[in-house]
């Protein structure tokens, strides 16, 4: 019997090698002056970058450039909006990896209210329902990772010892456009292809062995993670068509923001809120360090607490997958799955959590604060000492 779910909302995709050429035509349609929100360097230094902003002098728009540099913080979307509210800004364009998508969101989601971001961000402050309107907002991924071009929410973060990272999120909030061109994450080196292919990953694992996975997502899913387990590690090692390799990678990422948007992520996303708010850890990091670990202590709590739960053959299923061998019976191709994403993780040259200064005094706060909306969805309830356990594997 199908479990009841409700209809999928996503931008318009355009998808394809080149598509970048078509930004200015539909900037056009929406009008003559757009924010680009962008990244620190990467992009702005390329020749796609000069090829853009010459067509768009063509087209007769004007834009205003803002780079963001690391994960976006309150402060600085609530200074950009007062710096640009009124001052008729039509949309809104986020060009790069997931900080400067999220903050880009965040901006077309306040230029037309005012409000300050910390309203709505959820768990802290007031908590305001999100009326809108929103400013139109195009999503243009440079890296295969977070999804955010397809998603409903920003992540913001205040970093430090009362930090945290939250979502704004609101249905308004999506892309009017989310436009992939696997040619602008040529210039990725390893350890960004190794960071955000990993959070991919993550995010489609998650969301298939979901509590609110759905046969949509889940159709999603596995797609995400076949193209995935083709092309990720052959992309970071320079291995085969990495035209082709760069191609299926937009796509998993692109599918994974649709499912976590969708049905929600795990115990990975859970515990990255309190690491990426209370250490400087890039957030893929902390996903592609601990899957591995935290998958082990999740397929150990099913079989002792949930046997009968429907995750424990999903995790089979893409087990077979990754071992490349259909024959294998559940338990071992759930242990294929731990082993293969274990080798993954020194494969892809991702530290453990130490080369953070993480230690074992961190863990009670770690604990404290990873009982988000992430963990929530994950496939069962962890205790506090299985979490710990998920730390300790990846800590040194």
């Amino acid at each position: 019997m199908l479990m009841p779910f409700t209809g999928l909302r996503v931008p318009k995709i355009v998808f394809g090698a080149g598509t970048i050429q078509q930004l200015p035509g539909l900037m056009r349609e929406i009008g003559p002056v757009w924010l680009v929100v962008t990244g620190g360097e990467s992009f702005l230094g390329t020749a796609a970058a000069r090829a853009l902003f010459a067509a768009c002098t063509a087209a007769g728009l004007t834009t205003h450039t803002l780079r963001v540099a690391g994960e976006p913080s309150p402060e600085l979307i609530d200074e950009t909006v007062a710096q640009w509210r009124g001052q008729g800004i039509a949309g809104v364009v986020g060009i790069g990896g997931g900080s400067p998508l999220d903050a880009a969101k965040a901006i077309a989601g306040l230029l037309r209210t005012g409000n300050s971001i910390m309203d709505h961000l959820e768990g802290v402050g007031p908590e305001l329902p999100y009326a809108g309107p929103t400013t139109p907002f195009i999503a243009v991924p440079t890296t295969a990772g977070t999804g955010s071009e397809a998603t409903k929410n920003a992540v913001i973060t205040r970093q430090g010892a009362e930090g945290f990272k939250k979502s704004f999120r609101d249905d308004k909030l999506i892309a009017e456009y989310a436009l992939i061109d696997p040619d602008l994450l040529a210039s990725c080196p390893p350890a960004l292809i190794a960071a955000n292919g990993m959070d991919a990953f993550t995010q489609l694992l998650e969301a298939y062995v979901s509590l609110r996975a759905n046969v949509v997502t889940d159709a999603l899913a596995l797609a995400g993670l076949q193209a995935a387990i083709t092309s990720l590690p052959a992309w970071h090692a320079g291995e085969g068509d990495q035209s082709a390799h760069r191609a299926n990678m937009a796509l998993a990422a692109l599918l994974s923001g649709i499912c976590l948007a969708q049905a929600g992520l795990g115990s990975v996303h859970g515990l990255a809120q309190p690491l990426g708010s209370l250490f400087p850890i890039p957030h893929g990091m902390v996903c592609g360090t601990l899957l591995a670990a935290a998958t082990r202590i999740n397929l150990q709590a099913l079989r002792e607490r949930v046997p009968d739960s429907p995750a424990l053959a999903k995790y089979a299923r893409i087990g077979r997958l990754l071992a490349k061998d259909d024959t294998l019976t559940d338990t071992a191709a759930q242990a294929a799955l731990v082993d293969g994403l274990a080798r993954w993780t020194e494969a892809l040259g991702l530290p453990p959590l130490s080369r953070w200064q993480v230690c074992r005094e961190d863990y009670p706060r770690i604990i404290a604060q990873c009982r988000g909306s992430s963990m929530k969805t994950n496939p069962v309830v962890l205790r506090d000492d299985e979490v710990a356990q998920i730390l300790d594997a990846r800590l040194n």
